[in-house]
């Protein structure tokens, strides 16, 4: 049954990039004749053309961060997989592609830039400033969860913190190899992609244990090291770090992809978790709407539209290339949600793992499908966090970079020094986040990501519903159809209102009840900008007068 359950997935995913994504690429009428940003404003640093493998590995590293994993198991084990399992197929293919697909090609037809920015043009000034604030902040939060999550990992685990940083000075070998020496693709691949597997186990044998304890917790000395990090990392030129690391962690996400496909289709394994558990889980909520929030990047995510109109179509070689970068990234992104959800499904529910953290659910998932290939269960298991990990490491430095971007758009404020002090202000509030202790709406100390995880599921679906009804004016300004992007615009707008409305009532007065009415009040004077847009007064009016 889970074999069957996790192949139709993967056959309706195959089916809509296919019938679905050549539908965008009709409708947006994509044309290789055109010139892409990469090309006509190559600066090599930010505007940088590159070949779609390798953009495609960073377009889809930056993306596919902890939230297709965390996001599928916490509402998986509050819901039942029935209802995620829906979600994540039906979401990914109609509304996540669609929001991925469009705000890459709307980007690229709009010289590289941001979503925001395109707002400023198709809607209005103020609509600019407002987007501007409400990335910003949720890119704030992306940073915040991410670190934390990633310094709780490198905690529990110091051989995957070792083979972290050994992926680091590969990457950047492989970054001067590649576009300084001049070595093909196909040659520099099969090396640096042989050393970074070699590393998995390496740190294993090398853990990174005994490191000083910041504030009595190692934990958080590995959040001031990845605040380092970000910061060098987001003003580096994107070919010496950005582009590479991403490329060749898009090896160990593969890796994972395809031993968990083989795992679940040939392991025999049982599917033992219910499809159906509550209406209303204890910790998570109500699942309409907190489930389309609480799965987070498995299905939709704002940060996507960040991505794609912030770094890759900066980078793209041809329009060409949008569908299976934009469309095809987060079909694939669907499907590692799937497969987290059947670390979820081969468990029971009384079993103790269903009380433990996702990280570790997820590991002990992946160790057991990859166990029938001979592999140890503890190497499984660290290969399965590593791989997530690098995930992690990739979308803090894209996040950074693009909220630097974001902090000298607001400003106005241009030049090479000045991304060293947006940098600098872009990490503050992460940085003060993940080194004081946060509370939960009943007291108890709750590590940030925890803490911060349900208003971040939230922003980001509501940023996502948000650059739809951007893409939506422009589509409206073109003289083009635009059902196809109301409706899920409609959809996530609703959804995320609410939640994001639950999760302000929970928090109160607190510090992130207080940014959560931050976020609303930008979000609905958003909205209320695209309503003057698309006349709905008018046409109410219209429509009222009609039935008179």
């Amino acid at each position: 049954m889970l074999t069957i359950v996790f192949l139709l997935a993967c056959v309706l995913f195959i089916l809509a990039y296919v019938k679905y994504g050549g539908f965008l690429k009709k409708h947006f009428e994509l044309d290789n004749k055109n010139d892409p940003p990469s090309c006509s404003r190559y600066d090599g640093v930010d505007y940088c053309p590159a070949p779609a493998l390798v953009l495609f590995g960073h377009h889809f590293s930056s993306i596919a961060g902890a939230g297709p994993v965390l996001g599928p198991i916490i509402a998986g084990i509050a819901f039942g997989w029935g209802p995620v399992w829906l979600w994540v197929v039906i979401g990914s293919i109609f509304i996540g592609g669609v929001h991925d697909f469009s705000s890459l090609v709307i980007s690229i037809r709009n010289r590289g830039r941001s979503i925001a920015e395109i707002a400023n043009i198709y809607m209005s000034r103020r609509a600019y400033r407002l987007m501007l604030a409400f990335i910003w902040l949720c890119l704030v939060y992306v940073l915040t969860v991410f670190t934390d999550l990633t310094a709780a990992t490198f905690k529990a685990d110091g051989g995957v913190a070792t083979s972290s940083i050994l992926f680091m000075v590969l990457a950047i070998g492989f970054g001067i190899t590649l576009y300084r020496f001049k070595m093909p693709l196909s040659w520099a691949t099969g090396i640096f992609v042989s050393l970074l597997f070699f590393s998995v186990w390496l740190g294993q044998q090398i853990p990174m244990n005994n490191i000083p304890a910041i504030l009595g917790d190692k934990a958080k000395t590995w959040d001031l090291v990845l605040i380092i990090y970000c910061f060098i990392a987001s003003v580096t030129p994107v070919w010496i770090l950005l582009q590479p690391r991403d490329y060749l962690s898009s090896f160990l996400l593969y890796g994972s992809i395809i031993g968990g496909f083989l795992g679940i289709l040939f392991g025999g394994l049982p599917l033992n978790y219910p499809a159906f558990t509550t209406w209303n889980a204890q910790g998570v909520g109500p699942m309409f709407p907190l489930l389309f929030v609480t799965v987070a990047c498995g299905a939709i995510s704002g940060f996507h539209s960040i991505v794609a109109s912030g770094t890759s179509s900066k980078q793209i070689k041809k329009e060409s290339d949008a569908q299976p970068i934009g469309y095809g990234a987060m079909l694939v992104e669907g499907l590692v949600a799937v497969i987290a959800l059947c670390t979820v499904m081969v468990i029971n529910k009384d079993d103790p793992l269903v009380a433990k953290a996702p990280l570790a659910i997820y590991g002990a998932g992946i160790a057991k499908f990859l166990s029938i290939f001979g592999i140890p269960v503890k190497f499984g298991a660290s290969f399965g966090l590593l791989a997530l990990s690098t995930f992690i490491l990739t979308t803090l430095d894209t996040a950074t970079r693009l909220a630097r971007y974001i902090f000298q758009e607001f400003f106005n404020i241009e030049g090479k020094k000045t991304r060293f002090l947006a940098t600098a202000v872009t990490l503050f509030l992460p940085a003060v986040f993940v080194l004081i202790t946060i509370k939960d709406a009943n007291g108890n100390i709750v590590p940030a990501w925890k803490s911060i995880w349900p208003i971040f599921g939230a922003t980001n679906q509501l940023l996502a519903g948000l650059a739809l009804m951007v893409v939506a004016v422009w589509l409206k300004k073109k003289g083009k159809q635009i059902w196809f992007v109301i409706l899920p615009m409609i959809f996530m707008l609703g959804m995320t209102l609410g939640a994001l409305f639950l999760v302000i009532i929970r928090y109160k007065l607190s510090l992130l009840g207080f940014i959560g009415d931050v976020l609303l009040l930008l979000a609905i004077l958003l909205i209320l900008e695209a309503i003057d847009i698309f006349e709905v007064k008018k046409h109410i009016k219209k429509l009222i007068k009609g039935r008179s």
